[in-house]
């Protein structure tokens, strides 16, 4: 096991290496000039742009550039933002306890429900529920989030005024009051976001359970005579949560880089309006960093999700 995981980090440092190779690429070929928004002031001569780009070190080759940003990232530092001229680091961390309690939660939530509600709809299928833990996944897989956000802020905020429509990044929780509203507040984007996330997640368990049911190894635990829980427990759901991690694998990442359109539509200050902020104003180091955060994180977790392969599976350990 641990001459497999060695070799799997020395395939996902070169793999890393492309990766920022290939984005920074594409971000120094996109079209858009971080300086653009100095271009409608003309109190600016030529000679002050000049010397703003090369303060910014966009006067130099595309491969210097991407050098000296790769020996600062090995320093742990991922350069300062073009706009705001703060440190990036600096900016996710502002950025991340919000998205880490919207979208963390909210996947929390969703993994808590679609887990046990995928296993119980495959082992009562056809009864009453399967048949509306089915319905309610149709119904949150096939609307997008920001049309049900929309959906939520009409009724819950425009017309029964329950809740905020926008999210106030400026409360600080110091008292049960504060803390109330923050709930309040945060209600709406976690609810959407758990809503489409459950309803993929429980699918997605349903269809891995009922493919084991029905194995030959199942019907074999049951002739003799061990008790149902054991047969669910250790062999039904053991190995129906190998492609479940997997999926799990893949999710996780997207809960520190935020969850794009919710936090458009509810105007959460996250990282994921970070980023659409950071690619409107042309501010690469900003978006370089959250795509590379993003790469390491996939890297990271389908590592993670090969060692619980391991542990629900013993024939990976054997194959290793």
């Amino acid at each position: 096991m641990g001459r497999y995981f060695l070799g799997r980090i020395g395939v996902a440092i070169p793999t890393l290496l492309a990766i920022s190779l290939i984005i920074f690429g594409i971000l120094a070929l996109a079209p858009g000039d971080p300086l653009g928004e100095f271009a409608a002031n003309g109190a600016l001569s030529p000679e002050v742009r000049s010397q703003i780009r090369a303060s910014l070190g966009l006067d130099q080759p595309v491969h210097i550039r991407y050098v000296k940003w790769l020996l600062s990232l090995l320093r742990g530092d991922l350069g300062y933002s073009f706009v705001s001229r703060v440190p990036v680091l600096e900016l996710i961390g502002q950025r991340l306890p919000t998205t880490l309690a919207v979208v963390g939660v909210a996947y929390g939530f969703s993994a808590l429900i679609a887990l046990p509600l995928g296993l119980i709809a495959a082992l009562k299928r056809h009864g009453w529920v399967d048949r509306t833990a089915t319905l309610i996944s149709f119904i949150g897989f096939s609307l997008p989030p920001f049309f049900t956000g929309l959906l939520v802020i009409l009724l819950f905020s425009v017309q029964l005024r329950w809740l905020p429509f926008i999210y106030d990044s400026n409360l600080q929780v110091v008292d049960f009051a504060s803390l109330g509203e923050q709930i309040k507040q945060s209600m709406m984007p976690i609810g959407v976001l758990a809503l489409f996330q459950t309803a993929g997640l429980m699918r997605f368990t349903r269809a891995s359970v009922l493919e084991q049911v029905y194995q030959g190894y199942v019907r074999t635990a049951r002739a003799k005579g061990l008790p149902e829980w054991i047969v669910v427990g250790r062999h039904i759901l053991r190995n129906a949560l190998i492609p479940v991690v997997t999926l799990v694998a893949l999710d996780v990442p997207a809960v520190f880089t935020g969850a794009i359109v919710t936090e458009q539509v509810f105007r959460v200050p996250g990282i994921g309006s970070l980023l659409v902020d950071s690619i409107q104003r042309n501010d690469t180091p900003v978006v370089m960093a959250i795509a590379f955060i993003y790469a390491i994180l996939i890297v990271l977790f389908n590592l993670i999700a090969d060692g619980l392969y391991g542990v629900l599976d013993p024939r990976v350990r054997l194959d290793r």
